[in-house]
């Protein structure tokens, strides 16, 4: 019971941070207003920004698995697609002229950089961790 429940806090700690985040990265490109009007429906940017947002989550996943399975190359793979990640958010936010209901997928490219970040950082403590449990070696074999 005590287990459980330690868990269920720990995820609703990390899914607080993680809207902090997202909210601290829509306010600091100045995107945190919301829009008069609101568009539904999928736009070309939200599109861009949810697939954005998903390549970083799988990196983020992937990273993970790196961490526990102390393997380089899935650290690499995290790292690479998690920069691809950020890059993308990163745009999207470039080119975003108003915030969230716009239409222009800034809630999703927020999201997209937060968990870009994180897969860069999950990769490069993997990288590390396999550096120096291996043997002198990258532990590219593995």
């Amino acid at each position: 019971m005590k287990r459980t429940l330690s868990r269920i806090l720990a995820v609703l700690v990390a899914i607080a941070v993680f809207a902090g985040l997202v909210h601290l990265v829509l306010v600091a490109t100045h995107r945190a207003d919301p829009a008069a009007t609101t568009v539904h429906g999928l736009t070309a940017q939200r599109l861009w920004a949810t697939l954005g947002a998903g390549v970083a989550l799988v990196s983020v996943v992937t990273g993970g698995l790196a961490v526990t399975r102390r393997a380089t190359r899935l650290a690499i793979a995290a790292m690479v697609a998690g920069l691809i990640g950020a890059i993308s958010g990163g745009l999207v936010l470039a080119v975003a002229n108003g915030g969230p209901g716009t239409g222009n997928g800034v809630v999703g490219a927020a999201a997209a950089v937060v968990l870009g970040v994180a897969a860069l950082a999950l990769g490069g403590f993997a990288m590390s961790r396999a550096r120096t449990v291996g043997s002198g070696s990258l532990g590219l074999n593995r």
